[in-house]
C-alpha cells in the first residue's frame, strides 16, 4: 500500500551544505503534525546520507527515496514521527 503523499511539504535544501541541510530539515520537521509527509531535495553525498539517518534517529520514517535525473540530487519523503 502507498501512501498518498500529494499533500507533503517541501524542502529544498540543494544550495545548503551541511550542517545546514541537517538543521533546516530537523526545523521543518518539528513543525509539522505527527504523520505529516515532508519531500527533502537534497544535493551530495553528506546530506544524501545525514539527512535520512537523522530523521530515522529522531523517530521519523523515510517513505521513500527518488533519484533524479541528475544522480548528485535525492529527493526523500519523510513522515513524520510523534512529537518527544
Amino acid at each position: 500500500m502507498t501512501a498518498n503523499t500529494s499533500g507533503a511539504a517541501f524542502l529544498d535544501v540543494t544550495t545548503d551544505t551541511c550542517p545546514m541541510t541537517f538543521v533546516r530539515t530537523r526545523l521543518m520537521l518539528e513543525r509539522l503534525p505527527e504523520g505529516a509527509y515532508l519531500r527533502v531535495r537534497l544535493r551530495g553525498a553528506e546530506p544524501r546520507d545525514s539527512v535520512p539517518r537523522m530523521a530515522e534517529s529522531q523517530g521519523h520514517v523515510i517513505i521513500e527515496r527518488i533519484v533524479d535525473e541528475d544522480p548528485d540530487i535525492l529527493e526523500i519523503i519523510i513522515r513524520r514521527g510523534p512529537k518527544a
